[in-house]
């Protein structure tokens, strides 16, 4: 009498359902993942439509008008039509209430933007010159500023700071009266032999000059402003926030980097804050459009001191230090 065969059947449904359930899973971790940013979006868009207005019904659209067709109120931000300014927005609303002529909370007296272009308005002196106390004053607070944007701020602050606290050693040092301004501290350094030569850094970077010092820090304020700057007035239809300060960062830092630090840096972009959140963290509380507009503000200062410093470097040869 022959032993029957065990059936087939449930070996080919075995074969059949797992990957049902691998598909099952991935699709529940998808759904599941769609509805956090849906949430996060709603809540978002329910905060700049002001305290009175509460949470929007998880049902209801966050943006209705034409242009969320085009993609407007992706990623947390409100429908904005793509290529206004928020100046120009404003603008075109009106005459607004005196309430929201008001400068948001970031701009005033002790408002993490304010705090910051104080001082590096005032290191602008009259005369031309960078006062270097209050440039570094600024610097500070430019750092602790960016250091909650995420990792690639943080790895820049980290530079930035210990190059601030090198030229603090030199202004509050015995040879401070030769480090109050940038073109009292590059003629001091040239006279004492202490200049770098052209190309050729230093086998110790512990021991740079002033000046070299200098330029790296007025090369990553360069960044800082781009970025910034295309955070505050980027539209909703370009480039995203993490692409924008990734391109500033090859125009201002990467051709001075190493290849390492270039691929660090290229990767820490892919973890970058969206441009909602950004916004959020610049200017607490404020609208999206009193963000903007105050980020560019804070830009615009930045790009001044930058400019000045770049002019003042320019006409004594030092940009091409290593």
């Amino acid at each position: 009498m022959g032993v029957a065969r065990p059936s087939q059947v449930p070996r080919r449904w075995f074969r059949h359902v797992i990957p049902l359930a691998i598909f099952m899973l991935l699709l529940f971790y998808l759904c599941a993942r769609s509805l956090r940013e849906w949430s996060h979006l709603l809540w978002e868009e329910s905060r700049s439509l002001g305290p009175k207005t509460g949470f929007l019904p998880l049902t209801a659209l966050p943006c209705l008008s034409p242009g969320a067709l085009s993609g407007c109120g992706s990623k947390a931000q409100s429908c904005i039509h793509e290529g206004l300014l928020p100046l120009q927005i404003q603008q075109q609303s009106g005459t607004l209430p005196a309430l929201e002529r008001e400068d948001p909370q970031c701009l005033g007296p002790q408002g993490m933007l304010s705090r910051m272009m104080r001082p590096f308005s005032a290191s602008l002196n009259p005369e031309g010159d960078v006062e270097l106390s209050q440039y570094l004053v600024g610097w500070r607070e430019l750092i602790r500023f960016l250091t909650p944007f995420g990792s690639i701020f943080a790895f820049a602050t980290r530079e930035a700071f210990a190059k601030v606290t090198d030229l603090e050693i030199r202004v509050y040092g015995p040879d401070a009266a030769h480090y109050t301004s940038l073109a009292g501290m590059v003629a001091w350094e040239r006279r004492a032999g202490l200049l770098e030569r052209p190309g050729i850094a230093p086998q110790d970077s512990a021991k740079s000059s002033g000046s070299r010092t200098m330029l790296l820090l007025h090369r990553a304020l360069r960044w800082s402003q781009l970025c910034l700057h295309r955070v505050a007035t980027g539209s909703l239809g370009g480039p995203d926030a993490g692409e924008q300060c990734s391109d500033a960062y090859n125009t201002a830092l990467a051709p001075h980097h190493h290849w390492l630090v270039r691929q660090a840096a290229r990767l820490a972009f892919l973890s970058f804050p969206g441009r909602g959140r950004l916004l959020e963290l610049a200017c607490p509380g404020a609208r999206e459009a009193e963000a903007r507009a105050a980020l560019a503000q804070a830009a615009g200062t930045l790009e001044d001191v930058y400019n000045r410093t770049q002019v003042l470097l320019a006409e004594r040869g030092l940009l091409q230090l290593a």
